[in-house]
């Protein structure tokens, strides 16, 4: 029987082979243009990114915050050792590029509990803080100059004069709420960002029971919290940002389709056929002109060089480099300006223009590779300016090689 049915497989298998017609061939590889992954790519509803998702909640540890919100600076290059054992390069001196984000510290204004239904979370109740400032206020109205500013005067009058209903809004956030989020705004005006009116996001309050949450929430009204007390040097992260807009762009630049041969009727920067005839209708699949730019974007795993402190005159000093200087090159930023709050500095590119908001958030999916286990030691970090090619670091260095100038005579 076995012998029976083997012989009858193999003839099955021998004329099903037959059945297929033999394939074509094409003499070069030619992939498809673009990547498919990422579609629509249509304008994003406002230049500051959201949050949509957060890491997992671990009860084990304390109550923390898991983003921050920041600016982009610029970017700017450092020198350091390479430590990974097996690499070619192990124990020699790289140059990596790294972004300057400028972190000002945030204020909590509010705290939000949501509870689980069949349809995902609901926002229970909200609780905002007695004494709000005015750039958090500036967020419900479009002429601040005209309006009569009375966003949440009420609700002041009304937590001075009784605390009671205030109370049962927070227990109930105890009792029923499986998530506790702090409503955070941050402070655009003490960054180098033309902006009287604060950006406001939700921030999910991870680690410890909800109870714990809350109270950690309600410690926090009122005052500020500065990114060192979210993330920590050689700690990856992820960033969350609306990329630079470049319009309505063609297939050429939009998706890198090849251009057609000179003497194309009509141009040559097209794609040359969009379909068959049936089905009647342009396939998703096929690139056409459009938007380029301005989309959401999320990049994973960014790891953190150095968390620079704003009141160190020598924040930009390294072992190997022992000069007292900013981390401002000279003439500050191009299209930024200078840094004075804290900031980060964070390996590679991020997405956006400068003065773009940006969202840092507590990494979401563990990374198990060397590289974000290695432990960073600067040696440098250049500080030339940025609108040529720099070649003095300070202003004292430049003065030392140049010399009493002219100007300097005129002044005295």
């Amino acid at each position: 029987k076995r012998q029976i049915n083997a012989e009858y497989m193999g003839r099955h298998w021998i004329t099903s082979q037959s059945r297929l017609k033999p394939m074509s061939h094409r003499k070069f590889e030619r992939p498809r243009h673009g990547c498919l992954g990422l579609l629509p790519r249509k304008r994003y509803r406002c230049h500051r990114a959201h949050l949509k998702s957060y890491p997992v909640d671990d009860r084990k540890q304390k109550p923390h915050l898991t983003a921050f919100m920041s600016y982009k600076a610029g970017q700017t290059h450092i020198v350091r050792d390479l430590d990974r054992s097996g690499s070619k390069i192990h124990k020699k001196e790289i140059v990596e590029n790294v972004s300057v984000i400028e972190t000002p510290p945030m204020v909590v204004v509010g705290l939000t509990g949501y509870v689980r239904t069949p349809r995902g979370l609901r926002c229970l109740t909200t609780v905002f803080a007695q004494h709000l400032p005015d750039q958090f206020k500036r967020v419900y109205y479009k002429n601040w100059g005209r309006a009569k500013k009375k966003a949440f005067t009420k609700y002041a009058k009304k937590l001075e004069e009784s605390t009671k209903w205030y109370d049962k809004a927070v227990s109930r956030l105890k009792k029923y709420c499986a998530v506790i989020r702090a409503i955070c705004i941050s402070q655009p005006s003490r960054a180098c960002v033309r902006m009287r009116k604060s950006h406001v996001m939700e921030i999910q309050i991870n680690g410890g029971s909800i109870p714990a949450k809350v109270d950690f929430g309600l410690s926090l009204f009122e005052s500020e919290f500065p990114v060192t007390s979210v993330f920590n040097e050689n700690e990856m992260v992820d960033c969350i940002a609306v990329t630079t807009g470049h319009g309505f762009e063609g297939v050429v630049h939009r998706w890198g389709v090849t251009r057609l041969p000179r003497k194309t009727h009509k141009g040559l920067r097209k794609v040359a056929c969009i379909g068959a005839w049936h089905p009647a209708r342009v396939g998703f699949t096929v690139p056409r002109a459009g938007q380029h730019g301005f989309h959401h974007r999320t990049e994973i795993n960014k790891k953190i060089y150095r968390i620079g402190k704003a009141d160190d005159p020598a924040n930009a000093r390294c072992e190997a480099d022992l000069t007292d200087k900013t981390i401002n090159p000279m003439g500050g930023f191009p299209h930024y300006g200078i840094v004075k709050n804290d900031f980060l500095l964070i390996k590679g590119t991020v997405p956006g223009p400068k003065r773009r908001p940006l969202t840092l958030r507590k990494q979401l999916r563990p990374s198990p590779s060397r590289v974000a286990q290695e432990q960073i030691t600067l040696k440098f970090i250049d500080t030339s300016s940025k609108m040529g090619h720099g070649k003095f670091q300070t202003t004292q260095e430049k003065e030392k090689f140049m010399g009493p100038l002219k100007k300097h005579a005129l002044r005295n």
